[in-house]
């Protein structure tokens, strides 16, 4: 097995091989990826060396004392985050070898084709249709709210192949050609005033078979995967002590005394602590990754990321007073990434209030924690033996 030792070895070949600052950025990515020292714990050949996942921080470590590049890897969240352990789980040999390296050295960004404007919360409703078409099949449909889309080369995209049967047998996960003539991405500008999510609309979109992922109708089981990688991806990233939202008001405070009340400290001190919780808790999520593919226990970090950051921008305008009101940049732009840290008090506020929705509303996150977690009795459901066709829309 693949040890630290070793790990280190490779890292500092491949440096001696490729020196960053000789190597043009996207030639020291390939290298590093043909050099299995991307995902150090995926296979040999697709980026990895088959090694534990928590020895990647060896390789990291390594490469950032020597000043490497990195893949940038908040452009490219989705396809590192949801697409590629999806198409590692249940691509065919063939397809991972085609997606996993340009996805990622970030030569091919991706977006998520899920949400619908009828099928949010209850994604299992949606109504997009891939019908049978030769060796493959026809889209037709709307997707919404999909963060990228007018960055994307490719779309994980889920779609209903029989409506005779209840609404979550009768899925099919694809992999879609976002530069396919049938696909129209318009953009849909939010609060903030930019438009960093979009609508897709899917007109006779024809993707092979060969791009199917998993078994026909087993697209519900599919998108797990998907969803629950999402949901660490969100609420269980990597940050420092006072990264995130509480890092700007910690500033705040510390720096402007003028500022400070008695009940403004006391509410600080709570939510300093919680976020502190929630950071370390999510370090943990990440190293029981190790033992495989994250589990429900990803809602319980996403309902936290939700509410602490939407608590913590609120006590910010607050402490701030007028100048909290203050939104510097209200042009309409079609952002990379969002960039909750470097932007404005104002910004927070507004942005945190998609943090309840995205990745999964908390309404639906904790009747997956009550029921997945805790054991608790599911909610009655009326429509689970009911034909998708028969539901009422």
């Amino acid at each position: 097995m693949t040890d630290a030792a070793e790990l280190t070895r490779l890292t500092r070949e491949l440096l001696a091989a490729h020196p960053p600052a000789s190597t043009g950025r996207l030639d020291f990515l390939k290298a590093r990826f043909d050099a299995g020292l991307a995902w150090v714990h995926y296979p040999e050949g697709l980026g990895g060396l088959g090694a534990p996942r928590t020895l990647q921080a060896v390789v990291d470590a390594e490469l950032e004392a020597a000043g490497a590049p990195d893949n940038d890897p908040r452009r490219i969240g989705i396809g590192l985050g949801m697409a590629a352990p999806t198409i590692l789980g249940f691509g065919t040999e063939e397809q991972k070898r085609k997606f996993l390296r340009p996805l990622w050295v970030g030569e091919e960004v991706w977006c998520q084709l899920f949400s619908e404007p009828g099928a949010g919360s209850d994604l299992a409703a949606l109504g997009t249709r891939a019908v049978r078409s030769g060796d493959g099949w026809i889209i037709n449909g709307q997707k919404v709210w999909t963060s990228s889309a007018h960055l994307a080369r490719w779309a994980i995209l889920i779609a209903r192949t029989d409506p005779d049967v209840p609404k979550h047998k009768g899925i099919t996960y694809f992999l879609c050609d976002m530069s396919d003539p049938g696909v129209e991405v318009r953009p849909l500008r939010q609060i903030t005033g930019e438009a960093e999510f979009n609508e897709v609309f899917l007109t006779d979109v024809r993707i092979p078979d060969a791009h199917r992922l998993g078994e026909v109708g087993d697209g519900w089981r599919v998108a797990q995967t998907t969803l629950n990688n999402e949901r660490v991806a969100i609420g269980g990233m990597r940050i420092p002590r006072e990264g995130g939202m509480i890092g700007p008001v910690a500033k705040s405070w510390r720096e402007r005394p003028e500022l400070r009340t008695h009940d403004l400290h006391q509410r600080l001190l709570k939510l300093w602590v919680e976020a502190e919780v929630a950071r370390l808790t999510g370090e943990r999520t990440r190293q029981q990754l190790v033992a495989g593919q994250p589990g429900p226990e990803g809602a319980g970090l996403k309902l936290s990321f939700a509410r602490l950051n939407q608590e913590i921008s609120s006590l910010e305008v607050e402490l701030l007073g007028e100048e909290g009101l203050l939104y510097e940049d209200w042009t309409m732009r079609r952002p990379e990434l969002v960039d909750f840290v470097g932007r404005d008090a104002g910004y927070r506020y507004l942005r945190s209030k998609g943090n309840s929705i995205e990745g999964g509303t908390s309404e639906v996150l904790l009747n997956i924690v009550a029921e997945r977690v805790l054991g608790l009795p599911s909610e009655p459901r009326t429509d689970k033996d009911v034909a998708w066709k028969d539901l009422a829309r």
